[in-house]
């Protein structure tokens, strides 16, 4: 195998009570790569498209991620990569996830599958460092991964797979804004209340019960976030009426998809993910702000290689 196509799909991370620690994978949004061996020795960004990313290796994700697994492994070969982005960076849905987590597994594959799911992780976060000031990996594990993740630990990494209610569907709305999210992580709080982590964490473990017992309306009493979404949701316009209509049109429940400015929705099914839609529009078409509705089933594989 010489050259490989794939799918890295756009992800969902917080999920609104699992700050930096629950994330899932999108089955209809995400971004195509082509990754081709070369003579070289040396990594090189030969397209871009659709986003305006450097071509610097060391200051691209995917070039980060490539470098040093290939280093690591002793290639004797290089790799030509092709980025086409079918989002914008900084919507929230996990952009440079999707090309550090398409780039893991693509070089893994040339590599004859050296490295582990959880090893390529590794390397992905070291993009997601270059991209966002921080080697999180709720994003990157979600497409690697697919379906739902929990990150239990970061040291060591422990990577858990959920399962997902195959009827559960999810609606985004990402406004054509950008949040920064060195910016959304900064106006944080650096200390909450006990009280206030004792309701996140109970969250947390209703929501992962939820999923596991297919218990609707146990996952939409679990989708409240007591941490991030009242300090983020100033940068989201319409958030709150964007959340109330969600809920109006029979959502589950919404929430901030990772840093924002996309706004996610989650329903049982699909006629009610569309009728959410069709509310978001509602508020959003006279607004002045370019935005994309997206309604996805829950990706439930993560990376995949595409037909040429």
């Amino acid at each position: 195998m010489d050259q490989i196509r794939i799918f890295s799909p756009a992800t969902v991370a917080n999920v609104s009570c699992g700050y930096d620690a629950m994330a899932f994978a999108l089955d209809t949004l995400g971004d195509e790569m082509v990754i081709r061996k070369n003579d070289s020795g040396q990594v090189v960004i030969t397209r871009v498209d659709g986003a305006e990313l450097p071509f610097e290796t060391n200051k691209n994700s995917a070039g980060v991620v490539a470098s040093q697994m290939l280093t690591d492994a002793g290639s004797p070969f290089g790799v030509d990569i092709e980025i086409i982005k079918k989002y914008k960076p900084g919507s929230g849905l996990g952009s440079s996830a999707a090309s550090s987590s398409g780039t893991a597994f693509a070089v893994n594959k040339f590599l004859d599958g050296k490295y582990s799911k959880l090893e390529l992780l590794q390397f992905a976060r070291l993009g997601e460092e270059v991209a966002c000031g921080s080697p999180i990996a709720d994003n990157v594990a979600a497409a690697l991964y697919g379906g739902f993740v929990l990150i239990r630990s970061y040291d060591p990494l422990d990577i858990i797979s959920i399962p997902t209610p195959s009827e559960l569907v999810v609606t985004v709305i990402h406004p054509q804004i950008e949040v920064n999210t060195e910016d959304a992580r900064k106006i944080l709080p650096e200390q909450i209340p006990m009280k206030t982590a004792i309701a996140q964490w109970s969250n947390v473990g209703g929501l992962i019960s939820g999923l596991h017992t297919a218990d609707f309306d146990l996952i939409g009493r679990s989708l409240t976030d007591h941490v991030a979404e009242p300090h983020r949701k100033i940068f989201i316009p319409h958030f709150d009426q964007l959340k109330d209509n969600a809920m109006a049109s029979g959502a589950l429940g919404a929430g901030i998809s990772g840093s924002g400015p996309s706004v996610f929705a989650l329903s049982k099914g699909e006629d009610l993910a569309q009728k959410v839609a069709s509310a978001w529009d509602e508020i959003y078409k006279n607004s002045g702000i370019d935005y994309k509705i997206y309604v996805s089933k829950i990706n439930k594989n993560g990376v995949q290689i595409l037909n040429d």
